[in-house]
């Protein structure tokens, strides 16, 4: 049996940035945060953050397109190597990135926007054959470049 399957619950790091590929489709990207804490081997409190890069397809690019840098996101979606090669130095790279297949809006920060503190966001129910096409069009995007 084989599941690729991500739950990641954490914070923006900046506001999604919307694209389109060249068949028109839109996708956002985005980094998500989450961190933890652990005391090392001399008992010194350690705090460690993982950060996630994520892309939202489709109307789900619409959807990510209304989240803020902070705002606190539970996701769900699919784990997806690709490597590109960036203009310029030819050199291959290779990420790692969740294909969101659904996203809710656990807090956003109480900033004065007049936004909800707690609002359910989008949940996509697509194929997984429709989230194959599109990753593989995307295979040749440079994005992140780190």
């Amino acid at each position: 049996m084989q599941k690729n399957r991500i739950e990641v619950a954490g914070y923006l790091a900046a506001k999604p940035e919307v694209r389109y590929l060249p068949s028109g489709t839109p996708v956002a990207n985005a980094r998500l945060g989450e961190s933890y804490s652990f005391k090392d081997g001399s008992g010194q409190q350690q705090k460690h953050t993982n950060w996630h890069s994520l892309s939202f397809y489709g109307d789900l690019s619409t959807v990510a397109a209304s989240f803020d840098k902070g705002d606190n996101l539970f996701i769900e979606g699919s784990v997806e190597q690709r490597q590109f090669a960036p203009k310029g130095d030819g050199a291959k790279r290779t990420v790692h990135e969740i294909i969101v297949r659904s996203c809710h809006l656990i807090a956003a920060p109480r900033n004065g926007n007049g936004r909800s503190a707690v609002i359910e966001a989008a949940s996509e129910s697509r194929s997984a054959d429709e989230f194959e096409s599109q990753a593989a069009e995307h295979n040749n995007d440079p994005w992140p470049v780190q």
